[in-house]
C-alpha cells in the first residue's frame, strides 16, 4: 500500500502507529467483542477510554486541577458562539484581537451574541504579523480577551502569551494545540478543533478555568453550557465516541515520543528546514514576519503564478497532496503538524529545489 504525503490543513495527517493500532482494535476493543464505534457512551468500557484520554491530555499539557477539560462537538467554529454565550454578560463587552480569517470569524459570531471591541488588528497590514502588545487597546472591565494563537490560513503564530491583567485570556489554539508546551494557568479558556494535532474531525477540546463556569446566559442551549457539560463529564448528550478514542491513541503516541517538549523540538526542526529554503530561494516567498511565522502552517507563493498548476501537478506525481493554498489567500500552503515526519518535509524541500532549477 502506498501512503501519500498529506499536507492538508485539516483534517490532517495522523501518526501511522495510531492508525495501525486503531485498525487492530477496530472489530474488537480489548476483548469486548465490539468496536469502540458500537459502544454505549455510558458503558464501563467507554467511560474508561474517555477517562484515560482526559488523564493523558492533562498530563501532556500539565493542566492545573482548577481547570475542566471538555470534549465537545461542533468544531472550534461552534465555540465562536458558545464562548460569548458562556462568558459575555449582557452589560459587558469582550475584547478581540484580529490577526487573520479565523479571528475575524470569531468576531462576527460574537457580535451576534453581545458587545465586541476590536482591541488590535493587523488586517490593514495584510495579516502578516502579530500586533505588538503595546498597540493593544484593552478594556480592563472586559469580560475576556480573545485571540487566535495560530492562524491556519495566513500562517501567523503567537510565540508569546499576551498580558491582559486580570481579564480572562481566551485562545483559539486549534491548529497548534499539543505542538508545544503552554502555561495553561495564564488562560481562562483554551479551545481547539481536533483535526490538526489531536485526532480526526469530530471533537473539540475546551479547557476552562473553574471560576468561569456558571456564567452562561439564560438562553444558552444546554449542550453549549460549559458548566452543564462539565458536571456531566462532557456527556450531556452522546459525545463523538470514536474521535475521542482516536484522540486518546494520539495522546499515548505523543507521550511515548517524549511529550510536547520533544514534539516542539521536532516541529522547530521541520519548520526551520522549510523556511530556510524558502528564504534562500528566488522562486518562493513567504510573506509573514519571520518572528511570527507558524511552525504548523507554512504558506508560500511562487514569484511566477503561472507556474502554480505545474508545481501542484509535479508534487502530486511525487505523492505530495493538499499543497494548494486556501481559497482566500491563494498560492501554496504546507501544513506540517505533529504527525508529519521530517523525511516528508525533506522530500518537499527537495522537490521545491528541483522545480526551481527547472523553471
Amino acid at each position: 500500500m502506498r501512503r501519500v504525503i498529506n499536507f492538508s490543513a485539516g483534517p490532517a495527517v495522523l501518526p501511522q502507529e495510531v492508525l495501525a493500532r486503531a485498525a487492530d482494535e477496530l472489530l474488537d476493543w480489548h476483548g469486548t467483542g465490539m468496536s469502540v464505534m458500537e459502544m454505549s457512551h455510558r458503558s464501563e468500557a467507554f467511560i474508561r477510554i474517555a477517562a484515560q484520554a482526559e488523564a493523558d491530555f492533562r498530563e501532556l499539557l500539565a493542566i492545573p486541577t482548577n481547570y475542566k477539560v471538555l470534549f465537545l462537538s461542533g468544531g472550534a467554529t461552534l465555540q465562536f458562539s458558545a464562548l460569548p454565550m458562556n462568558l459575555l454578560g449582557t452589560e459587558q463587552s469582550a475584547d478581540y484581537v484580529v490577526t487573520g480569517e479565523w479571528s475575524k470569524k470569531a468576531v462576527a459570531a460574537a457580535q451576534a451574541i453581545g458587545n465586541v471591541r476590536i482591541a488590535a488588528s493587523t488586517e490593514a497590514q495584510g495579516f502578516h504579523a502579530t500586533p505588538a502588545q503595546a498597540q493593544w487597546q484593552l478594556d480592563p472591565k472586559a469580560a475576556y480577551v480573545h485571540y487566535c494563537s495560530n492562524e491556519t490560513i495566513g500562517g501567523v503564530e503567537f510565540h508569546w502569551t499576551p498580558q491582559v491583567g486580570d481579564v480572562p485570556l481566551i485562545a483559539d489554539a486549534s491548529s497548534h494545540l499539543l505542538s508545544r508546551p503552554i502555561d495553561v494557568s495564564r488562560f481562562g479558556v483554551i479551545y481547539g478543533g481536533a483535526q490538526k494535532n489531536v485526532g480526526p474531525a469530530g471533537i473539540t477540546i475546551v479547557i476552562v478555568r473553574d471560576d468561569l463556569l456558571g456564567r452562561a446566559r439564560a438562553e444558552t442551549p444546554g449542550v453549549l453550557n460549559y458548566a452543564l457539560q462539565a458536571a456531566a463529564d462532557s456527556m450531556l448528550n452522546t459525545p463523538a465516541t470514536y474521535p475521542l478514542y482516536m484522540a486518546g491513541l494520539v495522546f499515548k503516541w505523543l507521550k511515548a515520543l517524549g511529550g510536547v517538549a520533544e514534539i516542539e523540538r521536532r516541529n522547530i526542526t521541520k519548520a526551520k528546514l522549510l523556511y530556510d529554503f524558502i528564504d534562500a530561494s528566488t522562486l518562493y516567498r513567504n510573506p509573514v514576519n519571520p518572528a511570527d511565522r507558524s511552525r504548523m502552517n507554512v504558506p508560500f507563493t511562487l514569484t511566477d503564478p503561472s507556474l502554480d498548476q505545474a508545481f501542484l501537478d509535479g508534487a502530486r506525481d511525487q505523492g505530495m497532496l493538499q499543497l494548494k493554498g486556501h481559497r482566500l489567500s491563494g498560492g501554496m500552503r504546507a501544513s506540517i503538524y505533529n504527525a508529519m515526519p521530517i523525511e516528508a518535509v525533506q522530500q518537499l524541500v527537495q522537490y521545491m529545489r528541483d522545480f526551481e532549477q527547472r523553471h
